[in-house]
């Protein structure tokens, strides 16, 4: 999409991101500093196609530049940044393609989950947390907090398998979409027809009904898979035009 390259300050030299240096503990490593990134990319803090610098983030966090290096590549092999020879480090910018794929890893993942969950009751807390969140952001206008609650409700949908590898895949692959997320134009023709979508899916799971509960995924993953290609492919072209 375009040839820009964004290098914003955002609000005065990253201040809001040095806040985040009491998250580092005693022992700076790059995995935690990439913990912090891939948070801040998640919310859109960092945008798909910015150009992210060293100096800046380095500075911010107070962290070596060798360490801050390794945390890109951490995140660069979970495919949230890309290096680009002779011009640094950039946070990705997803094609059609990668939507595409990442909805058919959801549709595997989730769909799965739900399928193999066992005998209810369920521990549905965090998912009725989630789906509250999202209800609550949509009364306020919020539509960044209702995509950020949608995602905690999948990522907490699929906690419910109770496997740290899973959780690991879902967290990277939520991540990976949310860069599609953030280019999007109408956040809230997106996400709010989901919200009574996950409401519905809580009650059939609150209800021991893990059958309805997988074809109310699989339909709700089909039509936001349809509707977010449609929406990017849309994106790419125009901004290939201009």
């Amino acid at each position: 999409m375009g040839t820009t390259e964004p290098e914003t300050d955002h609000a005065g030299g990253l201040g809001e991101l040095a806040g985040d240096r009491a998250l580092l503990g005693r022992t700076s490593t790059a995995e935690r500093v990439a913990d912090i990134l891939r948070t801040r990319i998640a919310e859109g803090y960092f945008q798909p196609g910015e150009r992210l610098s060293e100096d800046s983030i380095g500075k911010a966090l107070g962290i070596s530049r060798n360490t801050l290096r390794e945390s890109f590549r951490l995140l660069t092999h979970e495919r949230l940044l890309v290096h680009q020879l002779n011009r640094g480090v950039f946070v990705r910018m997803l094609a059609v393609q990668d939507v595409v794929d990442i909805y058919r890893t959801r549709q595997l993942v989730e769909c799965a989950v739900v399928h193999d969950l066992g005998d209810p009751p369920y521990a549905l807390d965090p998912l009725d947390e989630a789906v509250s969140g999202g209800e609550q952001s949509a009364r306020e206008l919020d539509w960044k907090g209702v995509s950020t609650a949608n995602i905690h409700f999948h990522r907490e949908l699929v906690a419910l398998a109770g496997s740290a590898r899973t959780d690991e895949l879902m967290r990277s692959v939520l991540a990976e979409l949310r860069l599609a997320f953030h280019v999007v134009d109408d956040p809230r023709r997106l996400h709010q027809p989901y919200l009574v979508r996950n409401r519905a899916i809580l009650e059939a799971l609150r209800a021991g009904d893990r059958t309805g509960a997988e074809r109310l995924l699989a339909r709700y993953l089909d039509d936001s898979r349809a509707q977010m290609v449609e929406t990017y492919a849309h994106l790419v072209a125009r901004d290939d035009i201009l």
